[in-house]
């Protein structure tokens, strides 16, 4: 159940919603979490529209997208760190235009910590997440 921030300048993105879309419905394949409310409800993109001057990196270029995943602590193993960058990296390029921009993106993957995710005011845990998982797929049985 990621949260993804993308930091970039203005008119980087065209189409935000989709951009979102695709990024939230990426991580969530790559955590291989069930297609339930559960997790389509709660993995979520947001899109931040910065004026240029608001970025640089110590050249002075602005031209760079960030983008932060921040996912439960060990949903994501390497195998699933390395396919996510590479592909929400894809997506971005895609979403931008612009082939170039791979080389000026950078996701960077936080993890929460043990019951620092919160949803409905409740502090989950891992184990929390895993039984609210459980109990919705017995539900839909």
């Amino acid at each position: 159940m990621p949260m993804i921030d993308v930091y970039a300048a203005e008119d980087t993105f065209k189409d935000k919603q989709t951009l979102a879309h695709d990024l939230a419905k990426a991580v969530m394949r790559w955590e291989r979490v069930p297609q339930l409310p559960l997790f389509l409800d709660n993995t979520a993109a947001f899109i931040h529209d910065l004026p240029a001057d608001a970025i640089s990196n110590a050249a002075g270029d602005s031209n760079y997208v960030r983008v932060q995943v921040l996912t439960p602590i060990h949903v994501l193993d390497r195998e699933k760190q390395l396919g996510v960058v590479k592909e929400l990296t894809e997506i971005v390029v895609a979403a931008a235009g612009d082939p170039g921009l791979a080389d000026r993106t950078w996701v960077l993957i936080t993890e929460s910590p043990e019951g620092g995710w919160g949803i409905d005011g409740h502090a989950n845990t891992s184990g929390d997440i895993v039984a609210a998982a459980r109990a919705a797929l017995q539900a839909k049985t």
